[in-house]
C-alpha cells in the first residue's frame, strides 16, 4: 500500500512480490485473511435451548454460586432424556452467561507495602505434619509473624489454642529477635482468644492487647471477619512454611523428636534459612523500624491459688500437684502458654509443664511423683484407686510393671512394690534406668526383685572415697599458752 501511493497498481504489486490480481484483490478488500475467516457454527442440535432461558438461568440468578455439576443434576431429573455428557456444554454457557450477565465479583487490590510500617500476626494448624515427641502425637500450632516488606518470619510453637498470652510471647519474641518494631500491627479478630470469655474477662483481654501495642508504639488494626485475603501478606506465607517444613522433615527423615525443645530448635533453623535468603530488604527495613522500649512486657497472666490438702492446686479445670511443704500457702502462678512459674511471695518456687482439660467434662492432671512419693511410701494402698494414677507413673515401664504386679501378687503387695519402685527412682536418681531394666524383667517374664534391684542401684562402694581423720596430740595445745608480750615502748620503736 506504501508502493501504490505514488505508483499504479501493477507496478505496486511487483514491487511487493504478489501478482497483479493479488494487487487488485487487496484494494477491493484490504481485510487480513484472518480477519474474513466465517465464525464456525453449530455443528449439531443446541442440548440446552429448551431449559435454558426457562430453567438454568433462574436457577444462576437465585444461586448466583451453585456448580454446573448441581445444575445438570437437577436438570437431568427433571429431564431424563437429557443425556450426561453435556455437562462441559453447561459449564462453557455457564462462564460465558457469568461474564455477560453474572453478578459482580469482588476484587482483591494489590497493595504496595511501605518498609517499616507493617507487621501481621496469625495462627495456623500443623497437625498435617504429624510431629511426634517421643513418640507421642504432638498437638500444635504454630504463631506465626511477618513484616509485609521484607518479608521477616518468625513461629513459635504454641501447643494450646490461639489464646492472648501465646500472641504476647510469640509477637514479644519475633520483635526482639528482629531489633525493632513497625508502626503497625495487624491481626485476624482474635476471636479465637475470646472463645468461653464472660464480658469482664473479654474486657480485661481487650485492655492487655491495647497496654501491649501501647508498650512497643504500634497501631493495632484488624481484618473483617472472616475475610482472610485482607491478612494476604501473610495467610500465603503459612502454606510457604509448612510446605518448607515438610520438605525439611523429608529429609531429615523422621518425624519424631526426643524433646520439645529440639522441635523448637528445628523450627527455629528452617526459618532462619527463609530470613538468610531475604537479607537484603530486612537490613533496608531494620532501621525504618521503632526503636524497642528497655523491657519486654508481661507475656502471662497472673493467677493466685492455694495449694490444698490434695497436693496440689487445680488452674484451669487441671489439677497441679506440689511439694508438701506448700500445702495451705497461696501460690502467685505466672500462666504461659506451654509452662506455669510458680512464686510464693516473691521466690520462685518451681516450673510445671501446663496442661490441658481431656474434654468438656473432664479435667486434667499434671503430676510430679517427686512431690508425693514421701507420702505415698507412708499410705501405699492409695495408689489402688488414685484418681490420678496413670499420670503419677513418670514412664509406662512403672504402669506395666504395677499391672504385672498387680495380677502376680495382688493389690496391696503391688501397690507397696509399685511405691517402692517410685521411691527408688526418686532417691537414686534413676528413672530411665530403671525403666529400661523394669521392661527387660517384664519382658523375659520375671517378677522384680526389689531386694536385688536396689543393690543393682545402689551406691558404688568403690565411689565413696575414704576419709581417714588423724587426731591431734592433747600436748600441742599447750603452745597456744606461750604468748610473746610485746612492751608497748618496743611496739613503738617496732613501728619508728
Amino acid at each position: 500500500m506504501t508502493y501504490r501511493q505514488s505508483k499504479d497498481t501493477t507496478v505496486a504489486a511487483a514491487k511487493s512480490g504478489f501478482s497483479r490480481a493479488t494487487g487488485y484483490r487487496i484494494e477491493d478488500d484490504p481485510r487480513l485473511p484472518s480477519q474474513k475467516k466465517a465464525q464456525r457454527g453449530r455443528r449439531r442440535p443446541d442440548p440446552l435451548a429448551e431449559v435454558w432461558d426457562g430453567e438454568i438461568v433462574p436457577i444462576l440468578k437465585a444461586a448466583p454460586g451453585i456448580r454446573a455439576i448441581a445444575v445438570l443434576d437437577e436438570i437431568r431429573r427433571r429431564h431424563p432424556e437429557i443425556s450426561a455428557c453435556i455437562r462441559r456444554t453447561l459449564e462453557r454457557r455457564m462462564r460465558s452467561w457469568r461474564a455477560l450477565a453474572g453478578p459482580e465479583q469482588d476484587v482483591i487490590f494489590r497493595q504496595e507495602h511501605e518498609p517499616g510500617r507493617c507487621g501481621l500476626s496469625d495462627f495456623t494448624d500443623t497437625s498435617v505434619l504429624g510431629i511426634t515427641v517421643a513418640g507421642v502425637v504432638l498437638g500444635h500450632r504454630l504463631y506465626h509473624f511477618r513484616l509485609a516488606f521484607s518479608g521477616f518470619e518468625h513461629a513459635h510453637v504454641v501447643l494450646g489454642g490461639e489464646s492472648f498470652v501465646a500472641l504476647a510471647e510469640g509477637l514479644q519474641n519475633a520483635l526482639w529477635a528482629l531489633g525493632g518494631a513497625p508502626r503497625e500491627h495487624r491481626s485476624d479478630s482474635l476471636s479465637a482468644a475470646f472463645c468461653n470469655l464472660d464480658r469482664d474477662a473479654q474486657q480485661d483481654l481487650t485492655l492487655r492487647y491495647q497496654a501491649l501495642m501501647h508498650h512497643y508504639g504500634m497501631m493495632p488494626t484488624r481484618n473483617n471477619l472472616g475475610v482472610a485475603h485482607e491478612n494476604g501478606s501473610i495467610e500465603s506465607s503459612h502454606g510457604h512454611l509448612k510446605k518448607a517444613l515438610e520438605d525439611a522433615l523429608l529429609l531429615r527423615g523422621s518425624r519424631d523428636f526426643d524433646h520439645l525443645d529440639g522441635y523448637r530448635r528445628f523450627v527455629d533453623e528452617i526459618v532462619g534459612r527463609r530470613n538468610a535468603n531475604k537479607r537484603k530488604r530486612i537490613e533496608l527495613e531494620r532501621p525504618l523500624l521503632t526503636a524497642l522500649p528497655k523491657r519486654r512486657t508481661a507475656d502471662y497472666e497472673e493467677k493466685i491459688v492455694t495449694v490444698t490438702s490434695s497436693g496440689g492446686f487445680i488452674l484451669r479445670r487441671v489439677f497441679y500437684t506440689a511439694p508438701s511443704q506448700l500445702i495451705g500457702h497461696r501460690l502467685r502462678v505466672h500462666l504461659y502458654d506451654d509452662r506455669l512459674e510458680c512464686f510464693l511471695g516473691a521466690t520462685p518456687m518451681m516450673t510445671l509443664r501446663r496442661g490441658r482439660p481431656v474434654s468438656e467434662t473432664k479435667g486434667g492432671h499434671v503430676v510430679d511423683y517427686h512431690h508425693v512419693i514421701h507420702a505415698l511410701r507412708r499410705k501405699p494402698m492409695a495408689l489402688n484407686n488414685l484418681v490420678y494414677r496413670d499420670q503419677l507413673f513418670p514412664r509406662p515401664a512403672y504402669a506395666r510393671a504395677f499391672e504385672a504386679l498387680h495380677q502376680s501378687v495382688g493389690d496391696k503387695r503391688a501397690c507397696k512394690l509399685t511405691v517402692e519402685l517410685l521411691a527408688l527412682a526418686h532417691d537414686r536418681g534413676c528413672e530411665a534406668e530403671l525403666a529400661e531394666l523394669i521392661d527387660a524383667e517384664l519382658d523375659a517374664g520375671r517378677l522384680l526383685d526389689l531386694a536385688w534391684l536396689r543393690e543393682r542401684f545402689a551406691p558404688n562402694p568403690a565411689s565413696i572415697p575414704a576419709i581417714n581423720v588423724a587426731f591431734v596430740a592433747l600436748s600441742s595445745y599447750d603452745e597456744l599458752a606461750a604468748v610473746c608480750i610485746v612492751s608497748p615502748t618496743s611496739n613503738q620503736e617496732a613501728m619508728a
